[in-house]
């Protein structure tokens, strides 16, 4: 048994203190957070070559701080790594509350001083530093894992890219040419008149004989010596020859590596032997990443509803780009939002005019993650309409079928109906705005439990489209009116508590087994947690923001929460919606879009799954304390 560790002598901890105030964390450390420390601290030797800890030993119960010696971790992977006199190991795992994977041995006489887990959380709720310490790991985990993802999730998004497509794909425009013997200044003006960045020299058949390209002019033109009578000389004179060529049957990513290799930047195809295109740079590079302003723009100028149809898959595929590029959680949902803003506010304008009716006389809004901003590549419907109270029944009729349209749309684009009925079609989410207004104070002077429980996903609204103006007297009554009724937050704070982070009693992961398969719901069992808690929050407060992680932050600080704290959440919401992103990028047909295989993931993938839900999990204990004790 290894377990030979002992309580040092008050002599031993005055002499212990001195040491380790010399590293980190300890030498920010309050004195009171110190003595607390050292007062549960333990000290254990190991010999040269003995196991200090190992997979084998279970869930880490002691962080250990390196008094003197060194340890080397061996991983299972074989690398090495040494941890010298003060560093603190394992880390990772006693924040996940895990065995280690690694194995750890004494390099020569090793002391080492262990703190209780239990003792270590407790001390970082008290005190910022030390909380700061453990909070920066999990960021470090965090990048450590979004590197990861980036990685795997390029390779995906490049697979579906289409870069084993032929290159007659990438064909648009009809290539610019010139024969040889015509003067340089005729392939100028050919070039400049037609907006591109090469001319192609072919001879009689059309075969290409050469090229110059706006990259060759100030070498080969502009500071030639002797200076170049542009009107007399040749294009043979100035092209680069041969011109490297490819079969438009060829697949894209020989171009790619041809541009690559040989340092050129447009490729001239060509279908038996005779040129019919050019491959540029650009284009391989718009074919890799579509810009957010040109998808923008072809939303905005959709004819029909059957255009938005087909442009909806690229709004998935930019989703899925942004994370292969290493995007963080918070823009790419707040992205992909803003892109669906523009579809949806495109597919009202259209129905607008098919139906007569006329925008000024109501808005179009959006509930639950679309209103947060925070919609995932996979998404259903939340929306309703706020009609002008001067709408008499017959065209508030016409209105619900406008919704019932726009939402049979949506459902073409990707964007599945609501099974809960939250929906601009159906006659509770088409009301005017005296309807809407005398709806919200009900529920906040007089609504039931499950009144509330049905309403909440209502309190994220934002207008998306039409008259923006009709939304802003709700907004009110949301942001200013919740702090007037006590039983109406206590009422949403037991809400709130309905769903529970994924964890056991014991702490490790609470799973669902179904399939073969052991699964984790990261939404109805992880994001929601902070959702509701931070709309709860949000609202107590009178914070404005809609945004998750906003709302956190914003409405944490006019609570008193301190910042290492708040930053907690954000961070770990942050990690769960990065996971449930993930998840949906890999899953087939946005089959189960929220639904983590615990077996799948990795050592650092689970570490942060664990310690993010235990935030939500502390959270949800800070929310039970301030609104609902008696």
């Amino acid at each position: 048994m290894r377990d030979k560790a002992v309580t040092p002598s008050q002599r031993l901890r005055a002499h212990l203190r001195a040491q380790m105030q010399r590293h980190e964390p300890f030498s920010r450390l309050s004195a009171s957070s110190l003595e607390a420390l050292l007062e549960g601290v333990r000290e254990s030797y190991h010999a040269p070559g003995e196991l200090v800890i190992g997979p084998a030993d279970g869930p880490v119960q002691h962080l250990r701080w390196v008094r003197s010696g060194a340890v080397r971790g061996t991983g299972v992977t074989g690398d090495v790594f040494d941890i010298e006199q003060g560093e603190l190991f394992p880390v990772g795992a006693v924040l996940a509350d895990r065995a280690v994977t690694s194995r750890y041995e004494a390099v020569d006489d090793v002391f080492c001083l262990e703190i209780e887990a239990a003792l270590l959380r407790e001390t970082a709720r008290r005190d910022p530093v030390l909380a700061d310490f453990l909070q920066r790991r999990m960021r470090h985990l965090l990048a450590l894992s979004t590197q990861a993802a980036q990685a795997a999730t390029a390779s995906q998004v490049l697979a579906q890219q289409s870069f084993e497509a032929p290159l007659a794909t990438l064909i648009g425009r009809e290539p610019v040419t010139i024969g040889p013997d015509q003067p340089v200044v005729e392939g100028l003006q050919r070039m400049h008149g037609q907006g591109v960045g090469s001319v192609v020299v072919v001879d009689e058949d059309g075969r290409p004989l050469g090229i110059l390209t706006l990259h060759d002019l100030p070498g080969r033109i502009l500071l030639s010596e002797p200076a170049l009578d542009l009107r007399r000389t040749p294009m043979r004179a100035v092209m680069s020859a041969p011109a490297y060529t490819l079969d438009v049957g060829s697949p894209v990513h020989e171009a790619v590596v041809a541009m690559s290799r040989h340092g050129i930047r447009h490729v001239p195809l060509t279908r038996q032997g005779r040129l019919v295109g050019v491959v540029s740079e650009r284009d391989l590079f718009a074919l890799q990443k579509q810009s957010l302003g040109g998808l923008g723009s072809a939303l905005r100028g959709a004819a029909d509803v059957a255009t938005l149809t087909r442009l909806a898959p690229q709004l998935r595929a930019y989703g899925r780009r942004l994370q292969a590029q290493g995007v963080a959680a918070p823009t790419l949902t707040a992205l992909v939002s803003h892109l669906n803003d523009l579809l949806c506010t495109r597919l009202v304008q259209l129905q607008a005019a098919d139906h007569g009716l006329d925008l000024r006389r109501a808005c179009w809004v959006a509930f639950g993650s679309e209103g947060r901003g925070e919609q995932t590549v996979a998404t259903d419907q939340d929306n309703g309409l706020v009609l002008d109270d001067m709408v008499d029944d017959q065209e508030h009729e016409r209105w619900r079928v406008l919704g019932r349209n726009v939402n049979e749309a949506l459902d073409a684009c990707g964007f599945p109906l609501c099974k809960g009925g939250i929906m601009a079609g159906q006659a509770r989410c088409c009301l005017r705005l005296s309807q809407w207004r005398a709806r919200f104070e009900h529920w906040m002077e007089r609504g039931e439990p499950q009144d509330l429980l049905e309403a909440s996903i209502f309190f994220d609204m934002r207008p998306i489209a039409g008259e923006t103006a009709l939304v802003a007297p709700l907004r009110e009554i949301i942001t200013t009116g919740a702090s007037r009724h006590p039983r109406f937050l206590r009422l949403l704070a037991e809400n709130s508590l309905r769903l529970t982070p994924a964890l056991a009693w014991h702490g490790g992961l609470d799973v669902q087994a179904e399939g073969g398969r052991r699964h984790i719901d990261l939404k109805m069992h992880g994001t929601a947690v902070f959702v509701d808690a931070a709309r709860l929050f949000a609202l107590a407060t009178g914070v404005q923001a809609l945004g998750t992680r906003e709302r956190l932050v914003r409405a944490g600080a006019a609570l008193a929460v301190p910042e290492h704290e708040r930053e907690g959440w954000a961070s770990a919401f942050e990690v769960l919606q990065m996971l449930r992103l993930r998840v949906q990028v890999q899953a087939a047909d946005g089959h189960a879009p929220n639904r983590i295989d615990v077996d799948s993931l990795d050592d650092i993938d689970r570490q942060l799954l664990k310690e993010a839900l235990k935030v939500g999990r502390r959270l949800q204990q800070r929310l039970s304390m301030d609104w609902l004790r008696a």
